[in-house]
């Protein structure tokens, strides 16, 4: 599904140039569920971004389902951002004037879906995060756990083949936090692709392969074989 050639990526700052990306050679795979670590300046948000086609490398090959990003227009790269691709942040970015449902159904809007089919699919997609209850609601009448579930439902709208989420605990508490690696477990059951980033080693855990990084390289890619789950992790709160 997805393949990295030699990735760099380089910034100039000033006279200065910034190496964010050395040497990048790795394959993700369908249905993965990968975790990309690494301390502050390790170049694991710019290798999101890459992967999520929001950026592009000084030099590589990125093959996104067998497709060369690099000779993608930015309309094919929008498509691939809208339909291939599921978003969630750890601000959220959710519309603050906007009810659950309308911050939901954007993405469809962009995809030319019309307002019936728009509003039944994020309905379906927020009884599916467990927040029906709540689609008239604006951001600030959620909690951060609440925000969250909108902006994976958001996500998940579209039906993208890739889950990208970028430290999309870090805003939450511990137990709101459990809940929310349940929701990505679930996610990944249904065959969707996930690749997390994150710096906590316990929010990793629940991947299935951690892949380190460290200043703009690979330091380890290893399969984790003490999976963490939403079941055991929540009855370490319950006890």
């Amino acid at each position: 599904m997805i393949s990295l050639k030699s990735i760099k990526k380089t910034y100039k700052i000033g006279d200065e140039i910034i190496e964010a990306l050395k040497d990048i050679s790795l394959n993700i795979y369908k249905n993965e569920y990968v975790a990309l670590m690494g301390p502050s300046g390790s170049g694991k948000s710019t290798l999101m971004n890459m992967l999520g086609c929001l950026d592009s490398p000084s030099s590589g090959e990125y093959i996104l389902n067998n497709l060369s990003v690099a000779i993608m227009s930015d309309n094919d790269l929008a498509q691939v951002r809208n339909k291939e691709i599921g978003f969630v942040f750890q601000t959220f970015n959710l519309l603050p004037r906007a009810s659950t449902l309308d911050n939901v159904a954007l993405p469809l809007v962009y995809a030319g879906f019309s307002k019936i089919n728009r509003e039944k699919r994020a309905n379906d997609v927020l009884e599916s995060v467990g927040l029906s209850n709540r689609v008239n609601h604006k951001p600030n009448e959620l909690s951060g756990g609440q925000r969250q579930r909108v902006a994976i439902a958001r996500a998940l709208v579209n039906n993208p083949a890739i889950i990208l989420a970028d430290e999309p605990t870090g805003n939450l508490d511990s137990k709101t936090s459990v809940e929310i690696m349940g929701l990505f477990e679930e996610i990944h059951k249904k065959g969707n692709t996930i690749i997390l980033v994150t710096h906590e080693e316990n929010i990793a855990m629940h991947a299935h392969r951690i892949i380190r990084l460290k200043d703009g390289l690979v330091e380890s890619d290893t399969k984790n074989d003490n999976i963490t789950t939403y079941k055991n992790r929540l009855d370490s709160f319950e006890h």
